[in-house]
């Protein structure tokens, strides 16, 4: 496959990881990397599909960073056009915004390895064909998207660290949303997000973060997450071809 992937990215550390430009350039596709806080976002004609990074603003911070209220409209637009839509961390939270979700605090910061569990409705999205029911989710948020969700909408994994790890419209399965942060879970990736967001790990309240520990548990689930979110990327271009 061929073709151009519009990629919105939030700072200038955060951008796709090693897994997702893995599979990208498995299937051949050409990422176009906009960075939002700098550049504007390019008409959506032509592209094959948008996807959203993660990064450090909250969905209801335009006042702060202007450039969300762009991206918000560049996403409504994108349902509007049914373009596939694939969100990580922030980008699922503005998914879920767009879709007219609540987003607010969870109730605890999700920073490193937590499992996360496939739903009814999981287990029967084409994204997450082949993978195991349970499978390790690599975390790095404190807002989360809140329930109740509308009809419309559908949670497609959960955690006991976050109850919305998924979620997908109904009927449109190439539109979806993930909380977990799995395609810059190496532990290359890991490392760097450790040293790039130092300032904001400390100023957490409810917990104190083991780098040296993470970065073992990014070693230890190496294997699996690798492989299984090649698998998820695999399924996701089968499903937009």
């Amino acid at each position: 496959m061929t073709g151009k992937i519009l990629i919105l990215q939030h700072n200038s550390w955060e951008g796709p990881g090693q897994y997702l430009r893995d599979g990208l350039r498995r299937h051949k596709t050409t990422m176009e990397i906009v960075q939002v806080w700098k550049e504007k976002i390019p008409e959506l004609k032509g592209y094959m599909a948008m996807m959203v990074l993660g990064g450090g603003p909250n969905v209801d911070q335009e006042s702060i960073y202007p450039f969300l209220a762009e991206e918000k409209k560049a996403i409504r637009e994108a349902i509007a056009l049914d373009l596939p839509y694939l969100g990580f961390c922030l980008g699922h939270q503005l998914l879920a915004d767009a879709l007219g979700v609540s987003v607010g605090p969870n109730f605890q910061s999700s920073i490193g390895y937590t499992r996360g569990f496939l739903t009814h409705e999981g287990k029967k999205h084409p994204v997450f064909k082949g993978l195991p029911q349970s499978f390790p989710l690599f975390k790095w948020h404190s807002q989360a998207v809140q329930e109740p969700l509308p009809a419309s909408v559908a949670i497609l994994v959960t955690s006991a660290a976050c109850q919305v790890e998924a979620i997908s419209l109904h009927g449109r399965p190439h539109i979806l949303g993930l909380q977990f942060d799995n395609h810059a879970a190496s532990p290359e990736n890991v490392k760097n997000w450790l040293a790039m967001d130092s300032k904001w790990l400390a100023t957490l309240r409810d917990r104190k973060i083991n780098g040296a520990g993470l970065l073992g548990e990014a070693a230890q689930h190496q294997a699996a997450v690798e492989s299984q979110f090649a698998k998820l990327i695999d399924n996701f271009f089968s499903l937009i071809q």
